[in-house]
């Protein structure tokens, strides 16, 4: 028989069931987190038309994404693809049902994305994506802003980890009105491209850099200080007031920063945020705040979550305006991450409460009755049916559950059974009738 290649493909995650337990976990509290900050969860289709998903995005975008083909499908080009974000989704999404939405919209997307990119060490081809949005019809109040980064501080919290998160913000604004104040806004794409990368290369070379793109030394010198500011709200406020650009535009995203930074400090927030001027985000639909958070005792992992304020959801698809703000935890890299780097407490959530241990075959309809009224009780429960010895069987049963309760035929016949923690290896006595009694469950439960 030929041997077939049982790997998973590459650029897919396939985990053992503790750290699925693990990974589950992390969704588990992601969502719940959304959902306690007032974001309502939506599932859009994992397949989309091609037209769709290319609206706003075309060149490298279009060489990535997965085409689907009808079952027998012939060569002629595909007209549907898989998704690659949640983004170009969710417009569609907004628009299609605009009269049967309330807005502001606050909404949540957690979900599988596809991207046909080389699958490296921590990039995905297949992974999961943990979307936050905020939708407004014409116009969207900035504090919105701070509601998502606020949201998803709380969502960092609440895994628990070994290392602070850091949240580094900024406005693209002040870097555009900047650049228009230097004269460089010919130039101002290849700029922010470049300050994009700076943190992945030595300073030296975007110094070098800006001055291939013919910029003079005095422009140079001011970007690469205007880039190294960061810090707490009180100094960099005051560090890019006193620049005293006269545009409009770089004053009207440092008045926008600082509210953002007021309302997060407001919510206590203060130790887990930052101003950074190095924050410009590569993707060119964001407007207003951006942000990316940090690990900062591991900062060689890079960005861990990002978003940003958009002026326009929807211009692709319509003429209405649907300004935005939103934020994304790509899951599947964020646990690799986290995992390879010790950083997360192996979830034991997942083990059951009771696993149940007959002696033998003669055991078993005792073992049903009491497992079937431990269930009715919200107890996870299982029952080990093997024919091995009862060594064996209490081995697999401390892998799978806290407690132990084993059924012979003394047991069936006193009506008495014991029930075991397995951490702590303490014993209590429990009467079968009294677990059918709601009033008086587990007179002495472990």
């Amino acid at each position: 028989m030929k041997k077939i290649n049982t790997s998973p493909i590459s650029g897919t995650q396939e985990l053992l069931p503790l750290a699925q337990s693990t990974f589950n976990n992390l969704k588990t509290k992601i969502f719940e987190t959304y959902r306690k900050h007032g974001y309502a969860n939506v599932e859009t289709p994992s397949i989309e038309r091609t037209e769709i998903l290319l609206a706003k995005a075309g060149g490298e975008t279009e060489k990535q994404i997965y085409n689907v083909f009808k079952t027998g499908g012939t060569a002629e080009k595909s007209t549907e693809a898989l998704r690659f974000d949640h983004t170009v989704p969710l417009a569609r999404y907004v628009v299609e049902h605009e009269n049967d939405l309330l807005f502001p919209l606050k909404v949540s997307q957690l979900g599988l994305n596809f991207r046909g990119e080389r699958a490296q060490k921590g990039r995905f081809r297949e992974f999961y994506q943990c979307d936050i949005d905020v939708i407004g019809r014409e116009r969207l109040n900035l504090a919105y802003d701070a509601d998502v980064i606020s949201t998803l501080l709380e969502t960092f919290n609440s895994f628990e980890l070994k290392t602070p998160v850091l949240a580094r913000i900024n406005n693209r604004k002040i870097l555009s009105g900047l650049l228009k104040s230097l004269e460089l806004n010919e130039k101002a794409k290849e700029i922010y491209n470049i300050i994009d990368h700076s943190e992945k290369v030595a300073p030296e070379k975007t110094k070098l850099d800006l001055e291939e793109l013919g910029l003079d030394e005095k422009n140079v010198k001011k970007i690469l200080a205007f880039i190294n500011l960061h810090g707490a709200r009180s100094f960099v406020i005051k560090e890019l007031n006193n620049l005293e650009i006269g545009n409009e535009t770089y004053q009207e995203g440092v008045k926008e920063l600082d509210e953002v930074l007021y309302l997060l400090e407001s919510a206590d927030l203060t130790e887990e945020i930052e101003a950074d001027m190095k924050i410009v985000r590569g993707l060119d639909y964001y407007t207003g705040t951006v942000f990316e958070f940090i690990l900062p005792e591991y900062k060689n992992l890079g960005s861990v979550a990002g978003g940003g304020r958009y002026e326009n959801l929807t211009s692709y698809f319509a003429e209405k305006s649907f300004p935005g703000v939103g934020g994304s935890i790509g899951l599947t890299r964020l646990f690799y991450c986290l995992n390879e780097n010790g950083l997360l407490e192996a979830n034991d959530e997942d083990l059951l409460d009771y696993a149940i241990i007959p002696v033998s075959e003669h055991e078993f309809d005792e073992a049903f009755s009491v497992a079937k009224k431990l269930r009715e009780k919200s107890y996870t429960t299982t029952i080990v049916l093997t024919n091995k010895k009862l060594d064996n069987k209490m081995t697999y049963a401390t892998k799978i559950a806290r407690n132990g309760i084993v059924i012979g035929e003394e047991e069936v016949n006193s009506k008495v059974l014991k029930s075991k923690n397995f951490q702590t290896g303490e014993t209590s006595e429990v009467n079968i009738e009294v677990i059918s009694n709601p009033e008086d469950f587990w007179a002495d439960e472990a």
